[in-house]
């Protein structure tokens, strides 16, 4: 096996890691309306990886060569799920037929069945809280199962070019999609992590704000409406001072209750930009007493 080949295709992977974290980075700081993108872009960067692989094969003995295309494409699948994992199979899968050749078909079919087997070790890691070294593992044996299946589909010369190749493939899988799947979910849990702490301090932060300056709004508030209060008693029911006043405690009630609310914020739930008003937070959604 040609080493520097080897070496070439886990910097290509590397590089697809770094890819990945800053595009994760991206959308967990960029605009909300920006995240349903996520998937498209995540799935056109492994896609990307995934055809520079298929072009970078790796020499093994005399002119048998392998490439690395299902790792990328098996981990972003395990990692973002069948939207990603459907992009970068189907782009790859378009270059696999453009290449043409008797193993077209069968190149085809290794790489939707290696995003579909990804989707499915997902589901199984989710329902276990997490994608773990064993979900990883089972998927690298599987994806090489795939390879070795695409392979037998040519039938005596598929066996007579698996033969020699079947224990690289196996060692690239599991390293290349067993081991690295690790630090790509490392990526998303830190991301999540570091989410969750910056949401908390916003919180945090809201939260303090919204207090204090409900306590200075409604002591003069309790006043105001007190005043409104004493005011109606002295004023005859039925004339047009009687119905400013009604009026007016009306509003003062409904400040009130707005006050009341800002004191039970609990989560933070956003209006969008609405013309020239920037986005702002939506008090009603965001409190306790929704």
């Amino acid at each position: 096996m040609n080493y520097h080949h080897v070496i070439e295709a886990a910097g290509l992977v590397s590089l697809g890691l770094v890819l990945y974290s800053y595009l994760v980075r991206w959308f967990e700081t960029g605009p909300p309306a920006l995240r349903v993108w996520r998937p498209a872009a995540t799935g056109l960067a492994f896609a990307a990886v995934a055809v520079v692989l298929m072009i970078s094969r790796i020499h093994v003995t005399g002119d048998r060569f392998v490439d690395a295309r299902a790792v990328p494409i098996a981990l972003v699948a395990l990692v973002e799920g069948v939207r990603a994992g459907a992009l970068a199979a189907g782009v790859a899968a378009a270059y696999r037929v453009w290449l043409g050749g008797d193993g077209a078909m069968a190149g085809v079919l290794g790489i939707v069945s290696t995003a579909a087997a990804a989707v499915v070790v997902r589901a199984w890691a989710r329902r276990d809280g997490g994608v773990g070294l064993r979900h990883s593992l089972t998927l690298s044996v599987a994806v090489w199962l795939i390879s070795a299946a695409s392979f037998l589909l040519l039938g005596s010369a598929g066996t007579a070019m698996l033969s020699p190749v079947w224990l690289p493939l196996l060692v690239l899988h599991v390293v290349g999609i067993g081991l690295v799947a690790r630090l790509f979910t490392e990526v998303v849990a830190a991301r999540a992590t570091e989410t969750a702490r910056r949401e908390a301090a916003q919180l945090r932060a809201v939260t303090a704000l919204a207090h204090a300056t409900a306590h200075e709004i409604n002591n003069p508030l309790m006043a105001v409406i007190g005043g409104l209060g004493l005011v109606a008693r002295s004023i005859p029911a039925g004339t047009d001072e009687a119905l400013w006043i009604a009026n007016t405690r009306q509003g003062a009630e409904q400040i009130r209750d707005i006050v009341a609310r800002m004191n039970q914020i609990t989560t933070l739930q956003e209006i969008p930009r609405r013309g020239a008003l920037p986005p702002m937070l939506d008090i009603r959604r965001s409190s306790t007493a929704s």
